[in-house]
């Protein structure tokens, strides 16, 4: 499903890359937030190099057969004002874009002001439309005394202000204890927070209940005024289906060939895993459809396949509870490196 293709180097060779038709941007960073002029020096430039973390081995991927680029961002302000530079390519995109409250905590110590945060959001979704701006309260955290009543108290006050600006939240609830560093880092960065309170930082099943029960009592609340907000959750294997809150997808070809349905091109490839050979009958196919879920993803996950470009510990929010980042001081480290012009984020 991603074509190979020969491309220039910066430094002028000629080397083998991938062209994949959705680039995610990304699970691994926040470029929004972090490398906004990066991200478009690259798109100009026509590619970026992603490192596997696992060999470290270079990945050259180019954004020639690009559609669709899915943003993920806490902060998506620093690439809003060069949006314009993927319309002019033609080029797609939506944006997941995490909107917590955990100001109290400080799980988020370098994210702005929650105020500040609403309205980005707001201002990103009156410029690209409600539908391509997913609302994110991601994940949900116990603490001592953080319980399920104030994170719905939170929601509810969040969710508010967005009226009118989406049309999606997703949830999830943390995992802590699968990840060893996400622990050192919650005990290590947060005050408050011991490694005792590392077995209640994940909803119990009672809790978990009260939280679902809670959502939905907000969603019909906020369904009485108008506003018919969905809900999924991201990667949980919990059925809700009888709460009508399904297990989304954030890389979601459904959603794109609803809100990009005019490009007969991208719609026939999120049937048929390809671009169409001739662009006259691209709405014409005698193909079977094909599963386009990305098997490099977790099994309960539903993303479609796509290309993931950002890298781990190069993300500056510093969340204590984000699986990506080994620790404040690697990620500093890599700050060091980046360079704006570089092919790759480290």
């Amino acid at each position: 499903m991603t074509d190979k293709i020969q491309l220039t180097t910066d430094g002028g060779q000629t080397v083998e890359a991938i062209a994949p038709i959705i680039i995610s941007a990304s699970r691994s960073t926040d470029i929004p937030a972090f490398y906004a002029k990066w991200f478009i020096n690259r798109l100009k430039k026509g590619y970026v190099v992603w490192y596997n973390p696992f060999n470290q081995q270079p990945m050259y991927v180019s954004f020639k057969r690009t559609r669709v680029v899915v943003f993920w961002t806490k902060n998506p302000a620093p690439l809003i004002p060069f949006l314009n530079e993927l319309d002019k390519k033609g080029i797609h995109y939506y944006f997941q874009v995490t909107l917590n409250d955990y100001e109290q905590e400080k799980f988020e110590p370098n994210v702005p002001p929650l105020k500040q945060r609403i309205d980005s959001f707001k201002n990103l979704s009156a410029q690209i439309g409600k539908e391509k701006v997913i609302w994110r309260f991601d994940p949900l955290i116990l603490t001592k005394d953080t319980n399920p009543r104030t994170l719905l108290t939170r929601i509810w006050h969040i969710g508010n202000e967005l009226k009118g600006f989406t049309d999606k939240l997703v949830f999830s609830f943390v995992d802590v204890k699968a990840y060893r560093k996400v622990q050192n880092n919650l005990v290590k960065e947060t005050d408050s927070f011991s490694r005792e309170d590392v077995e209640i930082a994940e909803p119990n099943e009672e809790q978990v209940n009260e939280l679902i029960e809670g959502l939905v009592k907000i969603r019909d609340a906020w369904a009485k005024d108008g506003w018919n907000l969905e809900m999924a959750t991201c990667a949980e294997e919990i059925d809700l289906d009888k709460y009508k809150i399904e297990h989304n997808r954030c890389i979601d070809g459904e959603l794109m060939k609803r809100i990009f349905s005019s490009d007969n091109e991208l719609v026939y490839y999120l049937n048929y895993g390809k671009l169409p050979e001739n662009t006259l009958f691209a709405h014409e196919s005698n193909l079977n459809p094909v599963n386009m879920k990305d098997k490099g993803q977790r099994k309960i996950c539903g993303c479609m396949v796509s290309k993931d470009i950002g890298m781990y510990n190069t993300c500056h929010h510093l969340c204590v509870y984000c699986y990506a980042n080994t620790s404040r001081k690697v990620v500093e480290n890599n700050r060091a490196l980046h360079s704006e012009n570089s092919e790759s984020l480290i």
